[in-house]
Order: structure tokens, then C-alpha cells, then sequence
């Protein structure tokens, strides 16, 4: 629907894992993204990154661009100020960040899990999201540190993973005194 206004936008460069690292203060906050296959989902998590002061996002080949229109709609523009690596193999960088003292923590909402605020998110850290449909695959969940959920009232298994991620990145920034 054409609602008067009409805008080109350009993809910003590419970034890497070691140009988001030289580039992000200590304590880092990365994001990442497996299986997203929704660009709506994908577009409402970057509004969150860019919210809470996530410093890069990590996207899995598995999952949607951030920059396609309906990811970029739905991030009001956040994605133009958040560095982005995309498709990468998320297992292999989750070892890879973990090399550099960033722990990797796992948003997962099954009964193997710690509550949300007996987590730990006041140093270096990327927080994972996995798809809408099956969550965080085997190979990443084993590539995480700790797996966390936040608590709900019985008959509620999970969030939207925009949602989710607000409510852990207000986690992560209270921790932190950042809000």
C-alpha cells in the first residue's frame, strides 16, 4: 500500500566477525539468529537490537535477511545502525567468539534451562535465537554455554522471538545499568 513516501536505501558494507570485534566496547552484546525464516521476526528482533544496544548481529545461512523489505519495515530503520554478519555457519562462530571470551548464551525455553535472571549477562556475551518452528538446532545449542528461559504461567511455551529477544535485551542492559 503506498502511503506517499518513497525511499532508496542501500545494503551497508559487509562486516565480519573480526570487524565487529575491533569495533564493539567491552562488555560486548552480539545477537544471533538461526533458522529465521520469517522477515517480519527477523525485522522486530533488529528494532530490538538497536533498542537495547546490541553491538553486532550474527545471521545464520539458515535464516532470512535483515535486509529484505519487510525485515527492513519492521526494524524502522534500525538495521542501518547495526552491524550485521551474514550467513555464516553459526556453530563455527559461536567457537569462534567463544576463542574471545564471549560466552554464548542460548535462549531456550525447555526444562533443561536456567530462569532468566539466574543468567549472567554483565560480561561479554551473545544471547542465541533460534527458528519460530523448531528453535536452536543440536549443533548450536552444544555451542552454547548456557541455555535460559524466561518464565511464563503454565500453557505458554514460548514467546514471539521479537518478543523474546526485547525481554532478554532488557535483561542484558539492566544488568549492565543501562537502563
Amino acid at each position: 500500500m503506498f502511503q506517499g513516501v518513497l525511499a532508496v536505501g542501500k545494503i551497508p558494507a559487509a562486516h565480519t566477525l573480526e570487524t565487529v570485534l575491533e569495533q564493539s566496547a567491552h562488555p560486548y552484546l552480539f545477537a544471533a539468529v538461526e533458522g529465521l525464516s520469517n522477515a517480519e521476526n527477523v525485522g522486530a528482533l533488529v528494532r530490538n537490537c538497536a533498542a537495547f544496544g546490541v553491538q553486532a548481529l550474527f545471521v545464520s545461512s539458515s535464516s532470512s535477511s535483515p535486509f529484505l523489505r519487510r525485515a527492513v519495515r519492521n526494524s524502522m530503520g534500525g538495521i542501518f545502525r547495526l552491524p550485521v554478519v551474514e550467513r555464516v555457519e553459526l556453530p563455527q562462530t559461536l567457537r569462534e567468539l567463544r576463542t574471545h571470551g564471549v560466552r554464548c548464551i542460548a535462549a531456550h525455553p525447555h526444562l533443561d534451562t536456567h530462569t532468566l535472571w539466574q543468567a549472567d549477562f554483565s560480561s561479554d556475551c551473545c544471547v542465541v535465537f533460534g527458528s519460530e518452528g523448531s528453535g536452536i538446532s543440536i549443533d548450536v545449542l552444544s555451542g552454547c554455554d548456557a541455555r535460559v528461559a524466561i518464565p511464563m504461567h503454565s500453557g505458554v511455551d514460548s514467546l514471539n522471538v521479537g518478543h523474546a529477544a526485547a525481554v532478554f535485551f532488557y535483561e542484558a542492559s539492566r544488568q549492565r545499568n543501562r537502563v
